[in-house]
């Protein structure tokens, strides 16, 4: 996916994320999690923008974790939203289904570039974890 689409659809997400919150009940629950919910959603875009930006393959790969960690805590707002009953199921399933398919695509993505600066042939990098432990004395 190219960059121009996927910041349209990480905007989009956090316009869908404020109208979630916006439309959730008045109750001190709601509130926190609405709260948390809305930092988190809309920080996906704004971190995926800073990401387009980085100066360094390194850079962009710190800042894409970012995004990754956004979105990811974002369904967990919205999984907790779902069941603690302050909203049904319907009103999320496709705003939780987009915020798993931008951390599918950034997780793909600080892959490839990881992938890409280690010099490895596509089998190789199929091999390889996304993930690294900085702290590791064994890298891949």
């Amino acid at each position: 996916m190219d960059e121009k689409t996927f910041k349209e659809r990480t905007k989009k997400f956090a316009l869908a994320v404020v109208r979630l919150v916006e439309s959730l009940p008045r109750t001190r629950t709601a509130d926190v999690l609405g709260h948390q919910l809305l930092r988190a959603g809309t920080s996906v875009g704004a971190n995926y923008r800073a990401a387009c930006r980085g100066r360094s393959a390194s850079d962009v790969v710190s800042k894409l974790g970012i995004v990754e960690e956004e979105a990811d805590e974002a369904i967990y707002w919205m999984e907790l939203l779902l069941e603690a009953g302050i909203l049904p199921t319907d009103h999320v399933s496709s705003l939780k289904k987009e915020a798993n398919e931008l951390l599918a695509m950034t997780v793909a993505s600080i892959k490839t570039l990881r992938n890409r600066s280690r010099g490895c042939s596509p089998q190789v990098a199929q091999s390889v974890s996304a993930i690294q432990n900085p702290k590791s004395k064994i890298q891949n």
